[in-house]
């Protein structure tokens, strides 16, 4: 059985400041404060973390919606590549942000969960 969840954050910016970080390797690594490489494009390949995180930019709705496949050095060597789904929405001067993580190997989901608030929301509400 696979783990998932949704999680939502808000960010006072727009949605494209959000977008464009994400898909760039300057902007990924300045909103994280940690080392990513990004080809922003469908099809591209990403690392984050260091290279801790990996994965591919499967579909991209430009300033509304990244979906990639996502994997960390700690899923099993025979684990599927688990997905990761950004909706961005704009309201007020405000974006945001819903994060889908889907098909995460069992008992991982909660350590990503808070994984996603600490070393990405976080470091992106300071950012931002």
């Amino acid at each position: 059985m696979k783990n998932e969840f949704t999680l939502t954050a808000e960010f006072i910016t727009n949605t494209e400041t959000i977008y464009k970080a994400w898909i760039s390797t300057q902007g990924h690594t300045l909103m994280t404060g940690s080392p990513a490489k990004v080809d922003g494009r469908a099809g591209g390949e990403f690392t984050a973390w260091d290279g801790y995180i990996w994965g591919t930019f499967l579909e991209l709705d430009e300033n509304k919606r990244i979906l990639q496949s996502w994997r960390t050095g700690e899923f099993p060597e025979d684990a599927e590549d688990s997905q990761v789904e950004i909706l961005l929405e704009e309201q007020d001067g405000k974006t945001k942000l819903t994060l889908v993580h889907t098909n995460i190997p069992v008992g991982q989901s909660e350590s990503y969960k808070q994984g996603w608030e600490d070393f990405y929301f976080k470091p992106m509400r300071e950012y931002l």
